[in-house]
């Protein structure tokens, strides 16, 4: 299983950020301009969904809050 490493305000903006470039995507682009938006639109769509993102991964970076013990 992935481990999350977005918070939930990363988390909503990615999803909103991901619907509207979807939608600009389908609406207003033609070719392989619509595909590649179509294409970024999905991949911030689907991160904000699983709250995982392989970019963050990489660098080390977390924006989950901090777990008190």
């Amino acid at each position: 299983m992935l481990k999350q490493n977005e918070g939930s305000l990363d988390r909503t903006i990615r999803i909103i950020i991901g619907i509207m470039i979807l939608v600009a995507g389908f609406f207003s682009l033609t070719g392989l301009g619509q595909t590649i938006t179509i294409v970024i639109g999905a991949i911030a769509l689907i991160t904000g969904i699983l709250g995982f993102c392989g970019f963050y991964t990489l660098l080390g970076i977390s924006t989950c809050p901090i777990k008190k013990s």
